[in-house]
């Protein structure tokens, strides 16, 4: 069934429509959902939460612009309040209290989308948040530092943070893993 009967049936409430969305995007929203989540049954609820909101308010959805675009703002959303709610259950680990050495030679084209998923699911709440939002999502700091509800500095200085915590996090992996940084 072509997407605007889907959408048209999801404006009526339909359940066979509602369903029918929700499968049609599931694995793109699932994608997302996972590099803002800690874990993929947080990547699942966000993602549940995130088809509530978007079943609740199809009718506001122009169709004269994309879909995706319309459903993709609406899960980030989800994730940021999933996140901002959750960010006290998890533990701020200090970029002083993870080991690593520097290594020149870099193995990033090597990465597969779980590897880099691996990564990120090991930085604090807060890093990964505004590291999706700012590298990937491009948001500006001001977009999410009012997000988020902090000051714009503060999106700055996370940022920097989990670039680092990432870059160490990365060397210390694959340190581990080969004996060296191949």
């Amino acid at each position: 069934m072509e997407l605007n009967k889907i959408i048209k049936g999801c404006k009526r409430k339909k359940l066979k429509h509602q369903e029918l969305l929700y499968k049609q995007f599931y694995a793109y929203g699932m994608s997302v959902c996972l590099r803002y989540s800690n874990s993929r049954e947080d990547a699942v609820e966000v993602l549940n939460d995130s088809f509530l909101k978007i079943y609740n308010n199809i009718s506001k959805f122009d169709t004269k612009k994309s879909f995706k675009s319309w459903i993709r703002i609406i899960i980030i959303n989800t994730a940021i309040d999933y996140s901002r709610k959750n960010i006290k259950l998890y533990k701020m680990v200090s970029i002083d209290d993870v080991d690593y050495e520097i290594y020149e030679n870099q193995i990033i084209e090597n990465l597969d989308f779980e590897d880099i998923l691996k990564l990120l699911n090991q930085l604090p709440s807060k890093y990964r948040l505004i590291f999706n939002l700012h590298e990937i999502e491009g948001y500006k700091h001001s977009e999410i530092a009012q997000k988020m509800e902090i000051p714009e500095s503060s999106s700055r200085t996370y940022l920097t943070r989990a670039r680092k915590l990432l870059k160490k996090l990365y060397i210390k992996k694959y340190q581990n893993t080969y004996g060296q940084v191949i």
